[in-house]
């Protein structure tokens, strides 16, 4: 019997945390993966390049199509948090880390989908009656912000970003049977919450604010939610935003 992904091609985004734990899993499910990244991170085999610059995409793409000749599904997950670059509350954010986590969390989007969206509309409509199907890598911060431990405004701003561009862009590319979802987690145990994890403060907090875990949420968790988002279970789900926070957002 296979798996939720048999015989599917994913190309994933990012190389550790969440993108590593989604590609192993969705590798264990049946599907082939391809991993775009700036290095090679957690991940036996990565296509490596700047993300928020064109040729990445572009070749990226490319290569994985001279691979398997197909892409079922996209998932963005590469971004950064840009705290290390000034970002924190608006009247104190750098613009050095406005335009850095613009360009890592939702150009860097805007480039590989397109891409990819070009080579999934000349596909054929599968078995499963679609093309393909998109996941984007939003945040429980877009819609739910903690301004104590988390007062990062640009950070917030690009997932709110990712949010609207999801939602527009199921909306056009449903009647070319091309899914859009995204999925917002909470606080997760991944490379880039490792401030949080070594701060005994933001770590009490989490023991309250996210209580199915109390705790950071593995990444694996993540991975699961996602590999549903792009199966053939969710094949009539778009435009939707899975939140995966561990309770975060119902949370004072």
């Amino acid at each position: 019997m296979g798996g939720r992904l048999q015989d599917k091609v994913v190309l994933i985004s990012g190389s550790t945390g969440i993108a590593a734990a989604t590609a192993r899993l969705a590798a264990s499910e049946g599907a082939s993966v391809f991993t775009i990244a700036l290095e090679r991170g957690e991940c036996a085999e990565v296509f490596t390049g700047d993300l928020a610059l064109a040729d990445t995409a572009r070749d990226g793409v490319r290569e994985c199509l001279r691979r398997f000749g197909r892409i079922d599904c996209l998932y963005n997950v590469a971004g950064i948090s840009g705290r290390r670059f000034g970002d924190g509350p608006l009247d104190q954010c750098t613009e050095e880390a406005w335009d850095k986590i613009f360009d890592a969390n939702v150009k860097s989007m805007f480039l590989l989908t397109r891409e990819t969206l070009r080579v999934m509309l000349r596909q054929p409509v599968a078995e499963n009656g679609l093309r393909g199907a998109i996941l984007n890598m939003a945040s429980v911060l877009a819609t739910s912000p903690e301004p104590l431990h988390f007062d990062t405004h640009a950070y917030a701003a690009s997932k709110g970003a990712i949010l609207a561009m999801t939602k527009a862009m199921a909306a056009y590319y449903a009647p070319h049977r091309i899914r859009v979802n995204a999925i917002a987690p909470g606080l997760v145990r991944t490379p880039m919450s490792l401030r949080a994890q070594d701060d005994p403060e933001i770590l009490a907090s989490i023991r309250r604010k996210q209580p199915l875990a109390e705790d950071l949420i593995p990444a694996e968790d993540i991975a699961r939610a996602s590999v549903f988002l792009m199966s053939d279970e969710a094949r009539m789900i778009t435009g939707e935003t899975l939140t995966v926070d561990a309770g975060w957002s119902v949370t004072p």
